[in-house]
């Protein structure tokens, strides 16, 4: 088994497609289709049902494509290794973050970085924290950046920055007039939440817990992937969320949200890699950068959304503090 096969076992399966494999990879299509017949032939397994004129993985491809994805990151790595002994003058930077500091936070920072190493190629991929960390834990990130709590010693978290959980309603809701004055008043109304596995709605839940009420208490009416879906329900009326300053800030702004004056604490933004593999050249200036932007508007900002939990509307966009 070689890495080219690997390479285009992969090109297939995500494509479910050779010809097309094939134009991505710049190979010619009997190529392809002879490297993965030499993967089945060699391992005894058929890695794709032929249908017609199209292909699907079968359970062992299915099985074998997480493996391979894998070999071939770790692959990646090790030619990054040697291409750092150029002074990143070339390479890649493979970055997992999570859904609200990848729209929030980290591309300005991917902006200055991309200044100062024009020639290393950054891919970003998003999810929610369990789904970063599982991706850094495998070797598929060199670096993700997570807003909740992990429990995994084979990762090491460094905070970057600082964040504001807030919880904000629609206009049309009760506690406009007349909000909740504890915690034990949050399962009056209905909620809408991220899904289980993300780093706002772990967070959330600690506190709830650390003000000693059960988060199953909760009347979640429903669970959302986005930030932005989620302030759309509450802003058309549908219970409250807890979310970042930073994503409420423009319907505090335009008056579409209400902050609801509950603190919540605040949490912070984590840099994770793992704590066996080798930790990137381009991954350490991407830190040096993040702790050399630090701004005193961040801090600034959180100052001003807390402020605006009784004077309600916040006069500038929130962003998190940079550690």
């Amino acid at each position: 088994m070689t890495l080219e096969q690997l390479r285009v076992f992969v090109a297939v399966a995500e494509r479910q497609h050779m010809t097309r494999a094939a134009e991505a990879l710049h190979m010619a299509q009997s190529a392809v289709s002879a490297a993965i017949a030499a993967l089945e032939s060699r391992h005894r397994a058929r890695l794709f049902n032929r249908i017609g004129r199209g292909i699907e993985l079968t359970e062992a491809g299915t099985l074998f494509l997480d493996e391979a994805r894998a070999v071939l990151a770790r692959a990646e790595a090790a030619e990054l290794v040697l291409s750092e002994l150029g002074g990143l003058r070339r390479g890649t930077l493979t970055i997992h973050a999570s859904k609200t500091i990848a729209s929030y936070w980290l591309p300005r920072h991917l902006v200055a970085f991309r200044r100062a190493y024009p020639a290393i190629d950054i891919k970003l991929s998003v999810g929610n924290t369990a789904q970063v960390a599982a991706a850094v834990q495998q070797g598929i990130a060199q670096i993700g950046f997570i807003e909740g709590a992990i429990d995994d010693t084979a990762i090491v978290a460094t905070p970057v920055a600082r964040d504001q959980l807030v919880v904000v309603v629609g206009l049309q809701h009760p506690w406009v007039k007349s909000g909740p004055r504890d915690f034990a008043q949050l399962v009056e109304t209905e909620w809408v939440l991220r899904e289980a596995g993300s780093g706002t709605r772990s967070e959330f839940e600690a506190a709830l817990a650390a003000a000693g009420v059960a988060a199953s208490d909760l009347k979640v009416a429903l669970e959302l992937p986005s930030n932005e879906a989620i302030c759309a329900a509450v802003e058309a009326g549908l219970g409250a969320t807890a979310i970042s300053a930073s994503v409420a800030a423009a319907g505090l702004e335009t008056g579409l949200l209400h902050r609801v004056d509950i603190n919540l604490p605040e949490r912070a933004f984590q840099a994770i890699q793992h704590v066996d593999r080798y930790r990137s050249a381009a991954a350490e200036r991407l830190l040096m950068i993040m702790g050399a932007g630090a701004d005193r508007a961040g801090t600034a900002a959180i100052k001003q959304s807390r402020s605006d939990g009784s004077a309600q509307n916040s006069s500038r966009r929130a962003q998190p503090t940079t550690v």
